[in-house]
């Protein structure tokens, strides 16, 4: 008698069978789900670093302006004190035309000089409000990574325990940080 070869199946092979050949199985829907969430994510997580770029080099601006507009502030009083130091030489010696008229060149200096540090005092003043508008994105970029991040560990419970709802809680968190970075820009 010839040997048959029979094939023994278990419950466990035959359920695997069964649930291929039905619908498509939720850890490919999670898969999908995640890679989709992974790519946000990463996209979110790029513009909330561009976005502490922008304001970090506004503010530097507003420091540079800030030392500029210092150093006119000082140039400006020391013309200021050579040019009352003038006056007082031409008051006390009378004779002395050079001092008068060291005096208004001082004056005009002086006059030079504080309209130069109120220009760069406007600037730092300018950059330091760019930086704050460019970096008021970037909270509300955070909360919706953090959203992002949690969407991606409830879909991977999901996976694991085969639980639905934890899916679609997963769906639910995602929605929101894709809302909230949509709104960062408004």
């Amino acid at each position: 008698m010839p040997e048959e070869d029979y094939e023994i199946r278990g419950a466990h092979e035959e359920a695997i069978e069964e649930g291929a050949h039905h619908h498509e199985p939720l850890s490919q829907k999670i898969a999908l789900f995640s890679a989709v969430l992974a790519t946000l994510g990463a996209i979110v997580s790029f513009l909330g670093g561009h976005t502490q770029n922008d304001a970090l080099y506004y503010k530097n601006e507003a420091v540079l302006m800030k030392a500029r507009a210092s150093d006119g502030w000082a140039y400006y009083q020391a013309e200021d004190i050579k040019r009352h130091l003038a006056e007082t030489v031409a008051k006390i010696a009378p004779g002395a035309a050079a001092s008068a008229g060291d005096a208004a060149k001082y004056r005009d200096r002086a006059t030079a000089l504080k309209t130069q540090a109120e220009e760069f005092d406007r600037k730092s003043d300018e950059a330091n409000a760019e930086s704050v508008h460019a970096l008021s994105p970037h909270t509300r970029l955070a909360i919706a990574m953090t959203f992002i991040q949690i969407a991606i560990a409830l879909a991977s419970i999901s996976a694991l325990t085969r639980r639905r709802w934890l899916f679609w809680g997963a769906g639910a968190s995602a929605a929101v940080g894709t809302v909230l970075a949509i709104l960062a820009w408004f």
